[in-house]
């Protein structure tokens, strides 16, 4: 069964930092981009980074660009998103997906993702 399990996710204050893991059971994380999602009450699914299968490429939305940091470790079979500078506003239920196309590089649209971790709270607040 190919799961995708998220961790590291709680409250921090404004300013603080987080890191959340992305790990694989079932499946080689190493064969697949990766992505990481964030769901807000009342908003949709976001996609705030992504990383190519072997971690050459990644990307950035611009509401996280220089503040997250994505990277992978293929051999723990694991994904990692490295939040810092947080803020308010990055109150969400994080999720990470895998996109099983070889085709894609790094996609952060969450119709490229074939499977989903059931997501992470973070909650930023003073």
């Amino acid at each position: 069964q190919l799961q995708l399990v998220e961790s590291g996710g709680g409250l921090v204050q404004p300013g603080g930092s987080l890191r959340l893991s992305c790990a694989a059971s079932g499946f080689n994380l190493g064969d697949y981009a990766i992505g990481w999602f964030r769901q807000a009450p009342g908003k949709e699914r976001e996609g705030i980074s992504c990383v190519s299968r072997y971690g050459a490429r990644t990307d950035y939305s611009d509401s996280v660009l220089g503040r997250f940091t994505i990277s992978r470790d293929n051999a723990k079979n694991a994904v990692y998103l490295q939040m810092n500078s947080l803020k308010a506003e990055d109150t969400a239920v994080y999720y990470c997906a895998a996109d099983v196309d070889v085709r894609t590089v790094c996609s952060m649209k969450t119709r490229s993702y074939d499977y989903w971790g059931q997501g992470t709270q973070v909650t930023v607040s003073s």
